[in-house]
């Protein structure tokens, strides 16, 4: 077995977008995943929600589409304020039991609803929320909830460590949104890149995450 490189190899949870599944973030989060090795293994889980009507690109009755919440029956838009969001109870508890089942991890890795729904734990987290034992989470093209419902997560600044990653040319998370969600953290890390509605991998961003992982697996009595 290869020696490790100084400093543990830390595990994140990771979070898939809306209409994705862990199946789906896996294969879209390979480079990411290869870029990491040896620092950080990667663990995704399902959303406990199937999204009716099929995928982003096929209809796959093994692999449905899945989410987080919905922002009306059975439909989802980060723009929506929406008067009476569902699932999200669920999905915390689906949280809360894979840190359990699968865990310890250190952080939690989301992208778009799924980067939504980590800042929420993040924010439950730095309250003193026992459910969410994690240190960090690097949130991609993450956005803060319209819902009035979900007001209480941002109402005061969450004092979690965050890596914010942002794509210019998002078309599906504009960029403000998410610098607007990182705007709810103490001293965010915003990344920026630019591409669109994906996890980046390339050389600057590699640089980044590991930048931002190391304060954390150099950690002393962990």
């Amino acid at each position: 077995v290869a020696a490790m490189p100084e400093g543990r190899r830390l595990r994140l949870l990771g979070l898939h977008g809306y209409r994705q599944s862990e199946r789906r973030f896996r294969q879209r989060t390979g480079a990411l995943r290869k870029a990491l090795r040896g620092r950080a293994e990667l663990v995704a889980v399902n959303a406990p929600h199937v999204v009716p009507g099929g995928g982003e690109d096929d209809d796959d009755g093994d692999d449905p589409p899945r989410g987080w919440w919905f922002s009306g029956p059975d439909t989802f838009d980060a723009g929506e304020a929406a008067a009476a969001p569902a699932g999200l109870e669920e999905s915390l508890s689906a949280v809360e039991a894979a840190l359990t089942e699968h865990g310890p991890f250190d952080g939690l890795l989301g992208f778009s609803q799924g980067a939504a729904l980590a800042a929420m734990v993040c924010a439950l987290r730095a309250r003193g929320d026992p459910r969410f034992p994690v240190s960090f989470a690097v949130l991609v093209a993450g956005f803060a909830s319209r819902a009035p419902a979900h007001g209480h997560f941002y109402r005061e600044p969450i004092a979690l460590p965050t890596l914010h990653v942002v794509g210019d040319a998002d078309a599906v998370i504009a960029a403000p949104l998410s610098r607007e969600l990182a705007q709810h953290f103490v001293e965010p890390v915003v990344l920026t890149h630019p591409g669109g509605h994906f996890v980046p991998a390339a050389a600057p961003q590699k640089k980044a995450y590991l930048d931002f992982l190391d304060r954390f697996r150099f950690r002393q009595g962990q």
